[in-house]
Formats: C-alpha cells, sequence, structure tokens
C-alpha cells in the first residue's frame, strides 16, 4: 500500500492531563463479593490495601494523583504475585482494573532495581514489553503507564501500526523502559534492530487470548523464539484477559514458567454484573428499524454500536446521520488519523453514538459509555463478554442490547444463556427454547 506518512499529536503532558482519570461508580465496592479462585503452589497472600504492598514514596503519590484508593479483586491477588517474581494468568470481568494490576508491581520492581536505557544507544533494550491487540488499546496502556511513573527515570514509548515508522523509531531513540507495541510494528521494530530483547524482564500480553488464537499466536511465537529474547524460566510473563477458553489456557504453557498461578475473579469469562443485558428477538430486516426506535428513546447518551463488518460500520453510521442522530465509525480500513478523530468525536459528546467492529470490543476505557447495542452478535460468546464490557466499568452500570436473528444466531443460543444466568440477568425463554 501507499508510504504511511501520519504522525499522532503528542499527548498532553501537563500533570492533570497525565492523571485525568474516571470517577468510579456506585457499584465500585461490589467487586469485593466476586470470589477469587487462584489455583498453582504456594500464591502469596493478597493485599487488602495499596499501603500493604510497601511501595516506594514516588509511586504511592502516583497512585493517588490517578485516583486509585482502594484495591480491586484482581489487583489485590495479582499484585503481591508479580512483585514475588511469579509468572501469572489473571481473568477478570472487563472495567476491573487488570492494567493497574499489571503496571504497578513491574514499576515498583523498576524503580528498585534500576533501569539501564539511556538515549545514546542504537539499540534500545527495554526492560519490559507490553503487547496488546488494537492501537487504540495500546495507547490507552501506555497513557496508564505514564502515571505510574511519573516524576521518575523510567520512560514508556508507545508504537502501533497505521503511523510512520520512523516516527515509532525516534520515540524509541530517545531511551525505552517500557514498550507498548501491538505485534506486527514491534516485529518490525525488532527486524530493523532499533530494539534488543536482551533485557527484557517482563513480557505481558494484554487480551491474552486474543493474542494467542489464530489471529496472532504466530507472532507471539516468533517473539518468544526470537534469538535474544530471555528464555521464559529467565523472564516473567504475565497474561491478562476478561475471556480465557481452556484452549488458550492450554497454549498459555508455552509462554510461562510451569509454576505459574491462575487468578481467576468470578467465573472464567464471565461478563460484568454491572451490564444490564437484554436480548431481543429482531430478524435481518427489522434490524436498522429497531436500531432507530432504541436510539430516539436514548437521547444523547452515549452508545456503541458492533456490527460484524467493515462497510457495515461506515453504512450503519452515515444511516444515522440521515436520521439525525450523529455518528462516527470506526473499524480496520479506516485509517489511524480518522480512528483517532472518530474516537475523539465520540469521547467528547460532539458524536454520541459509535458504529464499531470487533476492532473496538476488546479494552478500549472510554468514560460514559451508557449503552452497547450488538446489531449484529458476533462470532464467540467472548467476543460478546468483551464487547458488552465497554459500559458497566469501574463499578459504574451501563446497559446492553443485541440483536438476535434465529436463522444466523442460534449457534449462540447456550452460550448467552449461560453468559446471562451467571450474570444474574433475566433469560428470555424463547432463547431457552432454542438453547436447548
Amino acid at each position: 500500500g501507499p508510504k504511511v506518512t501520519y504522525v499522532p499529536p503528542p499527548p498532553p503532558d501537563d500533570e492533570e492531563a497525565i492523571f485525568a482519570h474516571y470517577q468510579t461508580g456506585i457499584n465500585f465496592d461490589k467487586y469485593d463479593e466476586n470470589i477469587v479462585q487462584v489455583s498453582g503452589l504456594d500464591p502469596p497472600a493478597p493485599l487488602q490495601a495499596f499501603e500493604e504492598a510497601n511501595l516506594c514514596q514516588t509511586l504511592n503519590i502516583n497512585i493517588t494523583k490517578a485516583g486509585y484508593s482502594k484495591l480491586t479483586p484482581v489487583q489485590k491477588y495479582s499484585i503481591p504475585i508479580v512483585l514475588a517474581g511469579r509468572d501469572l494468568m489473571a481473568c477478570a470481568q472487563t472495567g476491573s482494573g487488570k492494567t493497574a494490576a499489571f503496571l504497578l508491581p513491574i514499576v515498583a520492581h523498576m524503580m528498585r532495581d534500576g533501569i539501564t536505557a539511556t538515549s545514546f544507544k542504537e539499540q534500545q533494550e527495554p526492560e519490559c514489553i507490553i503487547v496488546a491487540p488494537t492501537r487504540e488499546l495500546i495507547n490507552q496502556i501506555f497513557l496508564e503507564a505514564r502515571k505510574f511513573v511519573y516524576g521518575t527515570c523510567i520512560r514508556p514509548v508507545v508504537v502501533y501500526g497505521g503511523t510512520q515508522t520512523g516516527h515509532s523509531i525516534s520515540q524509541i531513540m530517545r531511551g525505552c523502559n517500557i514498550l507498548c507495541a501491538t505485534p506486527g510494528r514491534l516485529l518490525d521494530i525488532i527486524g530493523r534492530e532499533k530494539i534488543g530483547l536482551q533485557n527484557v524482564k517482563y513480557l505481558v500480553l494484554d487480551e491474552a487470548d486474543r493474542m494467542l488464537d489464530m489471529g496472532f499466536g504466530l507472532d507471539m511465537r516468533k517473539l518468544i523464539s526470537n534469538p535474544s529474547m530471555p528464555p521464559k524460566e529467565e523472564r516473567q510473563t504475565l497474561m491478562f484477559s476478561a475471556t480465557f477458553p481452556e484452549e488458550v489456557q492450554r497454549l498459555a504453557g508455552e509462554f510461562l514458567k510451569t509454576d505459574y498461578l491462575f487468578v481467576v475473579v468470578g467465573h472464567v469469562g464471565g461478563a460484568c454484573s454491572d451490564v444490564q443485558q437484554r436480548i431481543l428477538q429482531v430478524p435481518q430486516y427489522s434490524k436498522k428499524d429497531k436500531l432507530i426506535e432504541i436510539l430516539q428513546s436514548i437521547g444523547h447518551e452515549r452508545t456503541m454500536v458492533f456490527v460484524d463488518k467493515k462497510k457495515k460500520a461506515d453504512y450503519i453510521a452515515a444511516f444515522l446521520c440521515q436520521e439525525k442522530i450523529p455518528a462516527t465509525s470506526i473499524h480496520g480500513d479506516r485509517e489511524q488519523r480518522e480512528r483517532e478523530i472518530a474516537l475523539r468525536d465520540f469521547r467528547s459528546g460532539k458524536r454520541p453514538v459509535l458504529v464499531a467492529t470487533s476492532v473496538a470490543a476488546r479494552g478500549l476505557d472510554i468514560e460514559n459509555v451508557q449503552h452497547v447495542i450488538n446489531f449484529d452478535l458476533p462470532s464467540t460468546i467472548e467476543e460478546y463478554v468483551h464487547r458488552i464490557g465497554r459500559t458497566g466499568r469501574c463499578g459504574n452500570t451501563g446497559k446492553a442490547v443485541c440483536f438476535f436473528d434465529n436463522n444466523a444466531d442460534g449457534r449462540l443460543a447456550q452460550s448467552l444463556v449461560k453468559v446471562l444466568s451467571e450474570a444474574q440477568q433475566e433469560v428470555p425463554v424463547w432463547l431457552e427454547e432454542i438453547a436447548v
């Protein structure tokens, strides 16, 4: 394709912008009711408060500035495991604080052990590499890392596709301790010998089930089999996601030490119980009318609409605009600049409806998303759990509506019944009948 020239604008770097954060919601304290299971040998005891972690003064100040006052279950269990140097696979519901659960202890270790990156070396050797499946998500992780390292000499850098490669390289060359990257761009820059892996102490796979499946599995194997990547016995590998199908749990063994720990908050792959789920029987030809009806009834509340195809995302967004509902779209064929503008318009409320493919299904943290509408159901139940998890985050409540077409979606009926029941949601009688 044509040479990519896009250079993303630098994120604002005044203290107020760096520490901007979400307000926790009414159900934040309810997270503590989740049952947590830890499998594996000799897990360290969970923390009850940040103070117990004996983190240094700077990190404690940054935690407070970032609005973290109380640990969520995944943080209580994961932080001491990572601090103890153990490998970890952690599964916890969407929006429950997984990013901080791995960033905090890694930053704590790096501040304790010291770092080596300088901006003068021809090849940077980061101590930590974090990979995630989408550009928007990896950028969000980078922005979170900036909070915790504020006022220290640890330098996080983010690189992802759709932007000028030269720009990515120049960012890295200014010094890089924590590299946040999407798989393609990461392997490209390693191939150009701008990044050396010999110093990697921490490898984090966020949305780990997606990182190990058909999509990125080969890239991840390439990464860990790179001759300069320390073997799993000599690095710490951490995997986080809201869903972990069993076949992925098996694959994960290749990446983790044999004595890794597995933390599960609630049910493996369970939906967030702060999202009220409704399943409606809507045949294919009635979906557009139903969508308009719902969007008109909820007014200007922020809503994400998920569809199955890139072209359809643009088509539905244009159709909504004609109906005087300000909408925009995001999908893998839009240029990075357009993707960023779409997200900005959605976040600011200028266009309160975002029509998206599954590229926006995982990890994205956008404040005040009150509704998720599955115009088309995804092909797997895991993807459904991630999509509806764009609302009801951080103890806030949200609503998810799903259009179910008997002909197209019958295969998901059983899994949907299970996800609804586990999240204490009403299961429609007609859905149970299809599921039998």
